[in-house]
């Protein structure tokens, strides 16, 4: 039997459990197929785990799918997002089959990224474009060969990992290697993204950026390549395409390209999005963006400050950006504009010049304004002690203070801008609150505080899905904290890395104290990406806190109240109660849980959409809680 590598690339968290994932392993992809074109697969087996796999699976149970398969190594692919669980994942895995060769790469991956790059479980560290190395590094392994001076690795010795070897730069033509998609070994799907890189490199020196470190010679694939891929992708299905390239419209043959993207979208089948600089866009490369088929682009303010734009090497100016927003709008082109607070030289008065702007050129409803992260390999995070800045060694790396901005004065400009546009900037993921049924992953267990000992304990053990809820039921709540505390240990010890529900089913009115101490519990817990991105908030968006009331259960006003500043609180209820009272959920009461069945045609269902708070609304079914996640809150991948 062949030796096995399995390759690993964890999604994204989902703003909501049933919500499309955006998910496309396309690094793995990638490297599946430069393996396979290098002839590797005479010599090993390689699997790809999909989407469908990786979207779903708890730790777990993840952990054991990939052992089922015996892998001889296993490749990771690392980002901002996934690598405290990958790693995680990795670890157990080997715990359990210790030959397995960890394999990592990916934009996490890193001289400066010590956490990454030592971690116990890697055993070979890959930097920078990994096809070309991938296929260096697998051709010694199969030989035995030594992976000393392995260009661009670093390689564990013992206990320590070997310095990165240096990397040589990446020169192969984008037409070396066939499409993940155009092979099969990527699904094309209509309701996913399909992700597509045209160009490597990127001429631009933003220090805060991690392009700058691949390359500043740009390698694009030709136009009749482009033109074969684009067919190719469409004929399997294709409907939103994400060009990857930086900086797309500075591109070669941008204006060209563009000609070759509308020919191949005469029937506006396909609906592409890109990045561009409004530096050198003219009214028509946007009117040429709109005939292809862009319905929408991303364009980077960054800051209003040309100081500040100089000091990140931007460049750049707030005048070429409203100049080209003007432009997009005027052909259809919808944006997404980024600004973001802590750069250094920015002053709290820049950031709110910023928001201003926003205002002033009716780009608010477009903007999304977060918080600088210093990543691994950039600029200025190489320069942070000299700029004074001081920010988080771990994910997601969010800046801590600047000479001019602490993160307390920084959370407050983002808590002024969203009062400014009238909107929350950054999502809460939204608790999962469906009913208890035998789906696959499962993802909803019940745990009765009550019952004999050891038994609430071991369901709360079991093994779920990537975003699961565990509902917790006793007599009295608050008499049973210290099981209840029991039982969250053994739901986060089986999946650590994943986004847990805790779903409170009190029997009757409960002390305040009992929401206090399950917030304190779950606080406790092995911190991650996800628990830490809303940290600045006071908010865990991997372990949420919710209530659940019965109609019978009765609690006091100011109770209630004081219980929806610490958890999401609930009360089940009809659709036809629900519709009654649409506009009034979340206004000083619970919010809804709609209980029984639902008619989405009904005249109360088209009640619910027009008037509730979409986000104070969920359902116990199961595809209606999918429909109104992806259809009322938009969160799908169209």
């Amino acid at each position: 039997m062949k030796p096995r590598l399995v390759l690993l690339q964890l999604p994204v968290p989902q703003p909501a459990a049933l919500s499309a994932s955006g998910n496309v392993p396309l690094a793995a992809g990638a490297l599946g197929v430069a393996a396979r074109h290098h002839g590797l697969e005479e010599h090993i087996a390689i699997d790809v785990l999909p989407p469908e796999i990786t979207d779903g699976l708890g730790d777990t149970q993840l952990v054991d799918f990939i052992l089922e398969r015996e892998p001889t190594w296993l490749g990771i692919s690392l980002y901002l997002w996934n690598s405290e669980r990958s790693l995680h994942i990795a670890m157990k895995v080997k715990e359990r089959r210790p030959e397995t060769y960890v394999i990592v790469g990916g934009p996490e991956v890193s001289a400066d990224n010590t956490w990454v790059v030592d971690h116990p479980s890697v055993d070979v560290a890959v930097s920078g474009e990994a096809e070309e190395t991938f296929v260096h590094l697998f051709d010694r392994l199969v030989k035995g060969d030594s992976l000393d001076g392995l260009s661009g690795c670093s390689v564990r010795a013992g206990s320590k990992m070997s310095p990165f070897a240096p990397a040589d730069p990446p020169a192969f033509p984008l037409n070396r290697y066939p499409s993940p998609y155009i092979t099969g070994t990527l699904p094309v799907e209509g309701h996913r993204s399909t992700y597509v890189e045209t160009v490597r490199g990127c001429r631009s020196h933003c220090t805060f950026c991690f392009y700058p470190r691949s390359s500043a010679n740009l390698r694009s694939l030709d136009l009749d390549d482009t033109r074969e891929l684009m067919q190719g992708l469409r004929d399997r299905g294709a409907r939103e395409v994400v060009f990857l390239d930086p900086t797309f419209n500075h591109r070669p043959a941008f204006e060209e390209l563009l000609v070759v993207l509308k020919e191949v979208n005469l029937d506006r089948r396909l609906d592409y999005f890109g990045e561009v600089r409004a530096e050198g866009l003219t009214d028509a490369h946007a009117q040429a963006l709109a005939a292809a088929g862009f319905g929408r682009v991303e364009i980077g303010l960054q800051s209003v400050s040309d100081e500040t734009l100089r000091i990140t090497r931007r460049h750049g100016s707030a005048r070429l950006v409203a100049e080209a927003a003007k432009r997009l709008h005027h052909h259809g082109v919808r944006l997404l504009v980024d600004l973001i607070v802590g750069l250094p030289g920015d002053t709290q008065d820049d950031v709110r010049r910023g928001f201003e702007f926003l205002r002033q050129h009716e780009l608010g409803s477009e903007a999304q304004v977060f918080l600088l992260s210093l990543l691994p390999g950039t600029a200025m995070r190489a320069d942070a002690q000299n700029l004074g800045i001081t920010f988080d060694s771990m994910p997601p790396y969010r800046i801590r203070s600047t000479p001019t901005m602490t993160l307390a004065e920084m959370a407050k400009l983002l808590s002024e801008a969203e009062d400014m546009l009238g909107r929350r900037l950054d999502e809460l993921p939204r608790p999962h609150l469906v009913g208890l049924d035998a789906t696959n992953p499962r993802d909803a267990i019940l745990v009765d505080l009550d019952s004999p000992n050891g038994e609430a304990e071991a369901t709360a053990a079991m093994p779920l899905a990537r975003h699961a809820a565990m509902w917790v039921q006793a007599n009295d709540l608050w008499a049973s904290r210290s099981r209840l505390e029991e039982v969250i240990a053994a739901r986060v010890a089986t999946d650590p890395c994943c986004t847990l529900d805790l779903v409170l089913k009190p029997s009757s009115s409960f002390p305040l104290d009992l929401l206090e101490f399950t917030r304190s519990v779950l606080s406790k817990a092995p911190p991650s990406y996800l628990s830490r991105v809303l940290e600045h908030r006071g908010e865990n968006a991997q372990r949420r806190l919710s209530v659940v009331l019965e109609p019978s259960v009765k609690i006091a006003r100011d109770l209630g109240l004081a219980a929806m500043e610490l958890a999401f609180v609930y009360r089940n209820m009809s659709l036809a109660t629900a519709a009654e009272n649409a506009d009034s959920h979340g206004d000083g009461r619970p919010f809804a849980r709609v209980t029984g069945p639902v008619d989405l045609l009904s005249l109360n269902f088209r009640t619910l959409v027009e008037q509730a708070d979409p986000d104070a609304v969920v359902f116990e079914d199961r595809l209606s809680e999918t429909h109104w996640t992806r259809n009322v809150l938009g969160l799908s991948e169209r």
